[in-house]
């Protein structure tokens, strides 16, 4: 699984602070410095690597998004009324006048939000709410308009351009997304690329344990008070925990996109699971149950039965949170090295071989059984022949019309050291 950043270079600090999250997952960038630029990093990024999944704001995604393969899992990050009322923080801080300002790319009903709730008078607020392709000369001619109209001293701005633009002469506060926003929308978007593969996994299950034996009673009352679990299966096991059944969106949104614990009661451990059978769920949230034991203060973990794993969730220690794949071993793990590829693509690669039983496959029947594009079936073709991973055997031709295509042996199994 590659998954790919489109951003602007001054925010790389905060996209690469929320990618060190993801652990097992390489990521690929497209970083721009003008937005007539984005096009171009786009489809560099797109005809370079096998991306299965793409993260981008919603000024690229207006730029590129004709470029976007069909069915390539997309999310679109965007500034929220935290990153707002952080800009206005920012403001007061520098002892600067909450009002007039002038605002871009948020939604009328977002400011209202925030002015509403910091008690700001809100016909002094402009705002120009993102319009896809609006040119950063609009934004820019929308602010100049304001500042004379107001006498703001400042203006607030998702638009990189902005504080070039206005040549310095007026303050401008960022508000794009912060770390914890991004990290969230790039967690989201790696369970739904990995859901992708296992379309078949439909079920979820999560199994709650209290430390204390007198706070059993409080985590069944506090599981039952969850507003996420009122459609919910719980059941009381005893000592094994309170299992809990739920569509996997539920358990997601309960966890902030696997990202918190919401509290329960004292020294709670949550072991969350995806699987293919509603028995191994619970098995494997039991196992996970007991990961997040291992941990100090209340905290959780999310397992899947082919090594996906999300944790520690709201941990009191809060170490660096992971996403990443069970270990495949040295062995796959250099010829991922050799390949190019990461290690948990090319454990899923010596899997598939495993099932054809030496059968051949063309790239576009190996692009459909990862559950990715034919472009990037037939890249990871081109980089295992020239790895030597694959060998060209003979063709096919299931259309009458059209250039038959060529199949290929896969070879990673034979060539794993062992």
């Amino acid at each position: 699984m590659v998954i790919g950043l489109v951003l602007h270079e001054g925010h790389r600090a905060r996209f690469a602070a929320a990618a060190e999250t993801l652990s097992g997952v390489p990521v690929a960038w497209a970083v721009y410095r003008r937005e007539d630029e984005i096009r171009d990093r786009v489809a560099e990024l797109l005809g370079a690597e096998p991306v299965e999944g793409l993260l981008l704001g919603q000024v690229p995604f207006a730029a590129a998004r004709d470029l976007l393969p069909a069915g390539l899992p997309v999310t679109v990050t965007r500034s929220a009324a935290l990153d707002l009322a952080l800009a206005w923080a920012r403001a007061r801080g520098n002892g600067w006048p909450a009002t007039p300002v002038s605002i871009d790319t948020f939604d009328a009903e977002t400011v209202d939000e925030v002015a509403a709730a910091l008690g700001l008078e809100r016909d002094a607020i402009a705002v120009l709410p993102f319009r896809a392709g609006r040119p950063l000369d609009e934004v820019v001619a929308f602010h100049r308009v304001q500042l004379a109209r107001s006498g703001a001293a400042y203006v607030i701005s998702v638009r990189t351009g902005v504080a070039a633009a206005l040549d310095g002469r007026t303050a401008v506060l960022s508000a794009v997304a912060t770390p914890s926003t991004i990290r969230a929308d790039l967690h989201e978007l790696a369970l739904r690329v990995h859901h992708r593969h296992a379309d078949g996994r439909r079920f979820a299950a999560a199994v709650f344990r209290a430390a204390e034996a007198g706070s059993r009673d409080q985590l069944g009352r506090a599981l039952r008070e969850v507003p996420e679990f009122a459609e919910a299966w719980i059941d009381d096991r005893g000592d094994d925990g309170f299992v809990v059944f739920a569509p996997a969106a539920v358990f997601a949104a309960f966890t902030r996109q696997w990202t918190d614990l919401p509290a329960l009661g004292p020294r709670v451990s949550a072991g969350f699971a995806i699987g293919a059978s509603a028995r191994r769920c619970v098995a494997t949230a039991g196992r996970a149950a007991e990961r997040a034991e291992a941990e100090e203060g209340s905290t959780g973990f999310l397992l899947s039965d082919d090594g996906v794993m999300i944790g520690p969730l709201g941990s009191a220690t809060k170490p660096p949170l992971e996403y990443r794949y069970r270990d495949q071993g040295g062995g796959l793990a250099s010829l991922a090295t050799r390949a190019r590829l990461s290690p948990a693509t090319m454990s899923r690669l010596a899997a598939l071989e495993r099932s054809l039983d030496g059968r051949a496959i063309s790239p576009g029947e190996l692009a459909r059984s990862l559950g990715i594009t034919d472009p990037s079936g037939r890249r990871l073709i081109r980089k295992l022949s020239e790895s030597r991973l694959a060998v060209e055997d003979g063709s096919t031709q299931p259309h009458r019309k059209g250039r038959p295509a060529r199949l290929y042996r896969l070879e990673i199994n034979t060539a794993a050291p062992s």
